[in-house]
């Protein structure tokens, strides 16, 4: 299955929805680090989705109204995400795809307001999806 290659300048676009967490998501910025160029910028190769991080993201749950903050990161890509045959300097590109596993660490828990002092999330993370929004319209890998 072919699919469009992902380059730099590219967005990971985080779904607000994590579990129970609902998170004031932002989009990363893929940076990509293979050897070959399309529309003059690096193309994205297997790894670099690893080095997308967004903190100061804040947070919410049903069970704790005053908002938390924490960071998004790429959990793992969906199969249809790296491409089998297409490489560049050795290691496979990474295509749009489907949705990859995103992950959100708890760096400061939300709370939940209670008299004398308010009771702090537990959860250290949550799980949740998200899509790539690529710029290149033209090059396709498999």
């Amino acid at each position: 299955m072919t699919d469009f290659i992902l380059i730099s300048g590219d967005k990971a676009m985080f779904n607000p929805t994590f579990g129970q967490a609902i998170v004031t998501v932002r989009p990363g910025d893929m940076i990509g680090t293979g050897k070959d160029k399309i529309n003059q910028k690096l193309v994205c190769v297997d790894g670099d989705e690893k080095k997308i991080m967004v903190p100061g993201c804040s947070y919410q749950t049903p069970q704790y109204s005053i908002p938390g903050v924490g960071m998004l990161t790429i959990e793992s890509l969906a199969g249809n995400q790296k491409a089998k045959k297409t490489k560049s300097g050795g290691k496979p590109v990474l295509l749009k795809g489907a949705s990859f596993k995103a992950k959100f660490q708890v760096m400061a828990p939300a709370m939940q307001p209670s008299a004398p002092s308010p009771i702090p999330d537990t959860t250290p993370q949550y799980s949740g999806t998200g899509t790539f929004i690529t710029t290149n319209l033209k090059i396709k890998g498999t």
